[in-house]
């Protein structure tokens, strides 16, 4: 009688209303909505009326080549030649305008403008301004869409890679890839919908470091947080049977757990304790899938050429692009690649230098590579960093040397694939780079645009949650259309 008293208390309106709509009806609508099952308990009846993707999407997946620290635009895209023109003489206050300096150049006496140490050209048809450090970019540049008006609010790192990977500056929000898994669900059965490699640069190797929040989950499901794939013999931690185990012995196993954990899912109603389950199932599945994924071996020698020598040494940023076109090839719905090392405050012509050579070829390739496998044109590749820099010396400017700081005000990214206009630059920054005088693009008009090529209405894609509709884009955003195709 205890037991069954302490069932009935469990069982609240809430719960018994949802087990009512989990008929033979309700599973059925769902496991044909997203047969791989990337919703589970409460998540699954909210996708039920999610009706995503809202409208036919120009893009399947995404790979998110995320450039931490902050790329100088200065060094790379944007060619200034007046700042090399007015190489040591004093920003002039009317472009400033007192706007926002960081801690690191608000005390200096003065601010000396300082032009590219690299040499700039056009390229391609559409005549893109491309520096000498990006040899291989430059040639694909008719592939690409570029965006030198990107801004910003933030003007230190951590709130700053936080607002482009979760819509807002205060940890603690979904990140944009795992409101891809939560929205559109997985396209393999093998694999998360939502994937990260990391790489550190050899420009600044030892600068800002990034944690693991930035792909969490936030206020979704468990489900959907992004599964970091390691270099070294074990790409994913804790994959891996115990020494002695065999693989029947760990099916016998996971089926057990699974039946205890319905169990007090039955009990309690927690929708975490449905993810558990689909999280062991998918560990399971993984035992496979990830080991052969993460095999290159069976690449063939032109295609290791293309990306690189480095494409052979795991960890480096040609070789988790390489795992990226892999990835996307098996569906995997988000890939999200970070490189460190981009943050030059100081001996900024030698450090940039190594960080472009990490990432020209391999980036390239990606696109290329995409591209003659058919998978570009439904497969957005984004590249960019969380701001740019300053269009002065951060400390002693020398005939050789100079840093610069961070420039939330105008920045430049690019992206290609999945439905944006390849060839094309959106934006125009002023003379001086300091300032954005032509279709500003603000953060969340990226996500409004990225998520628009997935299918997705920002301004419909909600998630209730302490009693507040939350979306990635806050309560901003606009589709820049003039992008796309």
């Amino acid at each position: 009688m205890e037991e069954l008293n302490k069932h009935f208390i469990n069982n609240n309106r809430r719960h018994f209303l949802k087990k009512l709509g989990f008929g033979i009806g309700g599973l059925a609508t769902a496991s044909l909505l997203n047969p791989f099952g990337a919703f589970s308990g409460k998540e699954q009846l909210d996708s039920l009326g999610l009706n995503l993707p809202h409208f036919a999407p120009k893009a399947k997946r995404i790979i998110y080549l995320f450039q931490s620290g902050g790329p100088s635009q200065l060094e790379l895209f944007d060619y200034k030649p007046l700042l090399n023109k007015m190489r040591g003489k004093d920003l002039p206050e009317s472009v400033r305008n007192g706007q926002r300096l960081t801690g690191m150049t608000s005390g200096q006496d003065s601010f000396p403008l300082v032009g590219s140490n690299f040499k700039f050209k056009q390229h391609g048809e559409s005549r893109a301004w491309v520096s000498n450090l990006m040899p291989y970019t430059a040639k694909i540049v008719d592939e690409l869409c570029f965006v030198k008006s990107m801004h910003t609010e933030a003007i230190n790192h951590d709130p700053a890679i936080t607002f482009f990977q979760t819509g807002s500056q205060q940890a603690g929000r979904p990140s944009m890839g795992s409101w891809m898994s939560y929205g559109l669900g997985s396209l393999n059965e093998n694999l998360p919908a939502f994937t990260v490699l990391l790489s550190r640069g050899t420009g600044r190797p030892f600068s800002q470091p990034l944690y693991s929040r930035l792909w969490g989950n936030g206020f979704l499901s468990s489900l959907h947080q992004g599964v970091q794939f390691r270099s070294g013999k074990d790409p994913v931690l804790y994959l891996k049977d115990p020494e002695g185990m065999t693989r029947g012995e760990r099916r016998k196993m996971l089926d057990y757990i699974s039946e205890l954990n319905y169990k007090q899912e039955q009990e309690f109603g927690d929708p975490e304790i449905n993810s558990r389950i689909a999280q062991y199932e998918m560990a399971y599945r993984m035992q496979t899938s990830v080991p052969s994924t993460m095999n290159v071996d069976d690449e063939p020698e032109h295609i290791i050429k293309m990306y690189g020598a480095d494409s052979k040494t795991p960890g480096t940023y040609a070789a988790n692009c390489l795992l990226a076109r892999r990835l996307a090839e098996k569906d995997v719905r988000f890939v999200q690649l970070y490189h460190m090392g981009w943050d030059q405050h100081f001996d900024l012509p030698s450090q940039i230098e190594k960080q472009a050579k990490d990432i020209d070829q391999a980036t390239a390739a990606l696109i290329l590579d995409l591209k003659q496998r058919g998978l570009l044109e439904d497969t957005l590749v984004v590249w960019g960093g969380e701001f740019g820099r300053t269009n002065y010396s951060q400390g002693t400017l020398t005939d050789t040397n100079y840093g610069r700081d961070h420039h939330p005000k105008c920045f430049t990214m690019f992206m290609a694939g999945g439905g944006v206009k390849p060839g094309f630059t959106y934006g125009e920054t002023d003379e001086f780079g300091y300032n954005i005088v032509k279709d500003p693009m603000h953060v969340h008009d990226l996500q409004a645009t990225i998520m628009n090529q997935m299918g997705i209405d920002h301004t419909k894609f909600t998630y209730k949650h302490q009693g507040r509709r939350f979306r990635l884009t806050d309560v901003s955003g606009h589709v820049i259309n003039d992008i796309l195709t």
